[in-house]
């Protein structure tokens, strides 16, 4: 129905049928852009590959963080572990309660000169590291890239 000036409107039955396609495509094609990874997702897939080849296991675990924690880590949370040697019948468990400040779950802080050198090297997403007869593990936030993962696989073989 043309106006008064001769322009044609343009209702929905007289667009082109080129542009009635392109418009379906998008349509259905649209849900798939949300299955893609985001740019942090691929970042995490790519530091659990390279963990998985330097021999360090990965699994996402529930964690009952303490209450007196400064910032809630995620939960689930990435925990990095590996074995630990035969003859290791030492067991303890510290969480960062802000950067570089370890402490037990008495809220006391770590007194071990060697294992405060290893603790300090590891990055400020680091929550919590602990050890037991078989595994040594570090729960980790995974914000960081190779260096990051670098700094823990070195904490978990000096410690293991």
């Amino acid at each position: 129905m043309p106006l008064s000036s001769g322009v044609p409107c343009f209702f929905i039955g007289m667009l082109p049928v080129t542009l009635w396609i392109i418009l379906l495509l998008a349509v259905l094609l649209s849900p798939l852009v949300w299955l893609l990874p985001s740019h942090r997702q691929r970042g995490q897939m790519d530091v659990r590959l390279e963990a998985r080849r330097r021999g360090l296991a990965m699994n996402l675990s529930r964690q009952d963080w303490p209450h007196w924690l400064q910032d809630v880590p995620p939960s689930p949370c990435a925990q990095y572990h590996r074995a630990r040697r035969s003859g290791r019948g030492d067991s303890w468990s510290y969480w960062q309660d802000r950067p570089g400040e370890w402490l037990n779950q008495w809220r006391e802080p770590c007194s071990d000169e060697r294992l405060l050198a290893q603790l300090a090297s590891l990055p400020a997403d680091a929550y919590r590291i602990e050890a037991g007869a078989q595994m040594i593990g570090i729960c980790w936030g995974e914000r960081g890239g190779a260096a990051d993962l670098d700094r823990l696989a070195a904490v978990l073989a000096a410690l293991a």
